[in-house]
């Protein structure tokens, strides 16, 4: 287990999950026959944000129901929802994607390989985060394979099942300086991605955790100076270490246009990813990205982030995902993907009913490799399944694509639109 935290995030309850698998969707079965369980559980937080404060309405009534259990000969029950789907254009095994865990030190090393692992084991798709690069190399020079993006695609592709997955190599400015795409693209090792369809790039406009900056590290002085001629340094920590800042680059309408448009022309084989921070006009840039041709938007709610990121940004700048699902409702993109502290069923399937296609695992994700790197993710996922199960089968649907927005109820003055 590794020393990994992540303060004010239920790391706990995260990390129970990647020891426990579905078991953890229930209360600890010793306490069986001895607790009264109802609302309220004195262990339960207070809901932190709009989403959370969501409910989840079944109804009485229940034709999808009926008609299922028309199609099976029998009363149909959670283990007959289907949680396969697409995602961004891959066939995925749950409406659940790994987001983008970047350069930083904490999904370095062994923890971004038994990642990459685990999520092709699983055959759900796999962003691959932006200066994984320019900081560690591609690994076809002898750079330490555990930490660059070659060993990232290597390991999740040896473990990734036939026709499920897909990996999204994101791209910044500084990735593009270093022609990432180019080099993925002509690839041996990406080649079976590449052939079945299962590759994508995602252009980076921003990012959850500090919207509108680019992506920051830490880094002692022997590795900021091999980085010099690509980032900007600022020596700020007094002791030797600099902070590494990647520029957020610049975009209007027509250059995200025009952007997308250039990826559909060079890479025809290759999915087009866009992701967004969660800004005030994302659903205009959301707009603009579906109709100039990308396969997938993501948008990262202000409660995202695996990264560093300036401690007065995350309390205080840009828009919470449930504010963003707000935005997006009129004209949500076919195949929205959304991130935000998703880590159990409730969150996930309330952001399905507004309007995702999926949802990303980001900090959830790296905690639970961090507490087992061989199964914590496998066994987190199955948790997760078991809880989407038994939440889309409580609403008598079952698949995600059912879920709509009168499967949620909204407390007065929360501003979502959700149904009666």
């Amino acid at each position: 287990m590794s020393d990994l935290t992540a303060p004010g995030f239920p790391e706990e309850e995260v990390r129970r999950r990647a020891r426990a698998g579905a078991a953890a969707a229930f209360p600890p079965a010793e306490e069986y026959g001895h607790v009264l369980f109802g609302a309220g559980r004195p262990e339960q937080a207070a809901p932190p944000d709009a989403l959370d404060a969501l409910r989840i309405v079944p109804p009485l009534f229940l034709p999808q129901r009926l008609a299922k259990l028309i199609d099976l000969g029998r009363e149909p029950d959670y283990r007959d929802v289907e949680l396969a789907t697409t995602v961004g254009g891959f066939a995925s095994a749950l409406p659940v994607y790994v987001s983008a865990t970047g350069s930083t030190r904490a999904a370095g090393g062994d923890l971004g390989l038994a990642l990459s692992r685990q999520a092709g084991a699983l055959g759900i798709p796999m962003v691959i985060g932006e200066n994984v690069v320019p900081v560690n190399g591609y690994g076809r020079l002898g750079e330490a394979a555990d930490r660059t993006l070659l060993g990232r695609l290597r390991a999740y592709t040896e473990e990734l099942p036939d026709g499920l997955g897909g990996v999204a190599v994101q791209q910044s400015t500084e990735d593009a300086d270093a022609e990432v795409w180019n080099l993925v693209h002509s690839d041996p090792a990406a080649l079976p991605l590449l052939e079945s369809g299962r590759l994508a790039f995602e252009l980076k406009v921003g990012q959850g955790a500090k919207p509108g900056l680019g992506g920051m590290t830490v880094l002692d002085a022997d590795a900021a100076a091999a980085l010099g001629d690509r980032f900007g340094l600022d020596p700020l920590f007094g002791d030797g270490r600099v902070l590494r800042a990647a520029t957020p680059g610049t975009f209007t309408a027509e250059i995200l246009r025009q952007q997308i448009r250039l990826m559909r022309n060079n890479y025809p084989r290759v999915r087009v990813w866009v992701k967004l921070y969660p800004g005030r006009d994302v659903a205009e840039a959301a707009r603009v990205a579906h109709e100039a041709g990308a396969d997938a938007v993501v948008v990262d709610g202000a409660e995202g982030g695996t990264g560093w990121a300036p401690g007065v940004f995350l309390p205080h700048v840009g828009l919470p995902l449930a504010e963003c699902l707000r935005r997006l409702a009129a004209a949500p993109p076919p195949s929205l993907l959304v991130s935000g502290r998703i880590w159990e069923g409730a969150r996930a399937v309330k952001s399905l009913a507004l309007g995702a296609r999926a949802v990303g695992l980001g900090r959830a994700a790296l905690l639970a490799v961090a507490e087992d790197p061989e199964y914590g993710l496998r066994r987190f996922t199955e948790c997760l399944s078991l809880e989407l199960r038994l939440l889309i089968s409580a609403l008598g649907k079952y698949a995600p694509q059912a879920l709509d927005r009168e499967d949620v109820w909204s407390p007065e003055g929360s501003g979502i639109p959700v149904g009666r």
